[in-house]
């Protein structure tokens, strides 16, 4: 009865995860303006334990987060482009409650460029990965919860959303001032796949057990 009632308080908490309100107006970033908001997914690594996924629904999916969050809601007066490219992902499958809850990711790398000059304003491409904004409740996957193509649009949401903490950490790109952004566990620099796979798949044991 115990695990019973942890799963549930659990999926409480899944049901309850905030996401950013787009609807209210956002602080410039320097002189930004959206111009072309363009994803590709040239051949994305599969990671373990994944459900599969079309790129086309990758592209298709990244391109709608990003006009959500840049199109409209920014103008600076100055045309920046900003690219993404899918280069892997985890689409959890179910795990087993308490016990293995694989977690979904998507790592991708992002570059900007000045319309008017045709540079890209960062040296290196850029690259991040984000985990599902509610992917943190303890012991419970979102492949218990969610279909494909609702952890589809999770990581775009969140991927957007890492990309606008970017440009505001970089604010002298866009002809304004760098800000310091909070820390969230949702987004990491780098490849987590790569740099710290138990973080998508780790072990993890009921704390029940043996009570």
């Amino acid at each position: 009865m115990r695990r019973i009632a942890l799963l549930i308080s659990c999926l409480a908490l899944l049901t309850a995860c905030a996401r950013d309100d787009l609807t209210l107006a956002p602080e410039p970033i320097g002189t930004y303006q959206p111009g072309h908001l363009l994803a590709v997914a040239p051949d994305p690594t599969i990671g373990p334990l994944s459900r599969v996924a079309d790129e086309g629904q990758w592209v298709e999916q990244m391109q709608a987060s990003l006009e959500e969050r840049f199109r409209g809601r920014f103008n600076g007066g100055k045309t920046y482009h900003i690219g993404v490219a899918i280069e892997a992902y985890v689409l959890a499958f179910p795990g087993i409650p308490l016990v293995y809850s694989p977690k979904s990711v998507l790592i991708f790398s992002v570059n900007f460029y000045d319309d008017a000059t045709r540079q890209r304003l960062n040296a290196e491409p850029i690259q991040l990965t984000v985990f599902e904004a509610c992917c943190t409740v303890p012991f419970l996957g979102s492949g218990l919860t969610k279909s494909k193509e609702e952890q589809m649009e999770a990581l775009a949401f969140n991927a957007a959303r890492a990309i606008e903490r970017t440009m505001r950490e970089n604010g002298q790109w866009f002809g304004g001032v760098s800000q310091a952004q909070a820390q969230d566990d949702t987004i990491r620099s780098g490849n987590v796949l790569v740099d710290d796979p138990d973080m998508v798949a780790p072990p993890q044991q009921d704390p029940n057990a043996g009570s």
